[in-house]
């Protein structure tokens, strides 16, 4: 069977299953077999796949037929262009997030006279704390996350990109395991923000294969944000922000936990369709905790 009719037969399948963008679902397993990029295909249209090829793919079309997220299956993710690996143990990373990664990481290149320090609220995956790393090279970053689990994915992704000397994870609920002396220029966190009644209308991927634990935040949604609002403060240095993702609708909620605690929102920013979905903020000097600059 040649590529070209892999694809064809395969996105049939998926089609039926119901699996958004079959096509380029099939595209991106057989790219990953064939170790080329995805337009590479269209190159090889006649290659004829070999007997364990086919039955590779067809064992993962299968897979993604009962909506297992293409991330597990091939094992990783692409995060700012840097590759992931994840699990059933961590969040796959969403596109929105690399906004928040970006905004962290032009922050950190803005501090004059110091070494940078951020600290990742509920790491996941580690792919915030590694962008920050990555991107701002005389940065410290510690990571924090309640999952032994995720934070072994966490730190292996760090070894693969060569960050792990300033990056340090660590097992903790919240900022309970954090010095009471340390103090950051930059907390970040995309949390829990799913409502705990709504987890079970989600799509089959998210659903059934992210962990419950890094979608649950509580009855409202806005848990975690409750717990930033009130310790965050005390772990920033002058002039640090608070910057975290958040759901849909959710903007003046979290705003005003931030505001009822003495945090002045700077700014809230939208993601690419036009959805309020990340909020900055820091705490003024007469509120006895950060100054802005």
């Amino acid at each position: 069977m040649t590529v070209l009719e892999v694809i064809q037969r395969s996105a049939e399948f998926l089609t039926r299953k119901e699996v958004e963008t079959p096509r380029l679902q099939v595209e991106l397993l057989l790219a990953h077999l064939l170790r080329l990029p995805r337009m590479g295909l269209y190159l090889n249209f006649e290659r004829q796949l070999t007997a364990p090829e086919l039955d590779q793919l067809r064992e993962w079309v299968r897979r993604r037929g009962e909506r297992e997220p293409l991330q597990h299956i091939i094992g990783s993710t692409s995060f700012c262009g840097l590759e992931m690996a994840v699990s059933r143990e961590v969040l796959v990373p969403r596109p929105e997030t690399e906004l928040l990664a970006e905004l962290g990481w032009k922050f950190l290149l803005q501090q004059a006279g110091v070494t940078p320090m951020a600290l990742d609220f509920g790491t996941g995956s580690g792919c915030l704390a590694i962008l920050l790393a990555a991107k701002c090279p005389a940065a410290s970053v510690e990571a924090v996350d309640i999952s032994p689990e995720a934070l072994a994915i966490a730190q292996g992704n760090a070894d693969r990109h060569g960050v792990a000397g300033r990056v340090r994870f660590r097992e903790s609920d919240g900022f309970a395991a954090l010095e009471r002396e340390a103090r950051f220029d930059l907390i970040i966190s995309n949390p829990p923000y799913i409502p705990s009644e709504e987890i079970a209308t989600l799509d089959p991927e998210v659903r059934d294969h992210d962990p419950r634990r890094a979608l649950d935040g509580g009855a409202d949604g806005l848990e975690f944000y409750r717990r930033l609002a009130g310790e965050a403060a005390a772990f920033l240095r002058p002039g640090g922000r608070l910057m975290c993702e958040f759901g849909d609708g959710q903007a003046p909620a979290v705003a005003e936990l931030l505001r009822t605690q003495m945090w002045i929102v700077e700014t809230v920013l939208s993601d690419y369709s036009g959805c309020e979905r990340i909020l900055v903020a820091y705490r003024g000097p007469e509120n006895g905790a950060t100054a802005a600059p």
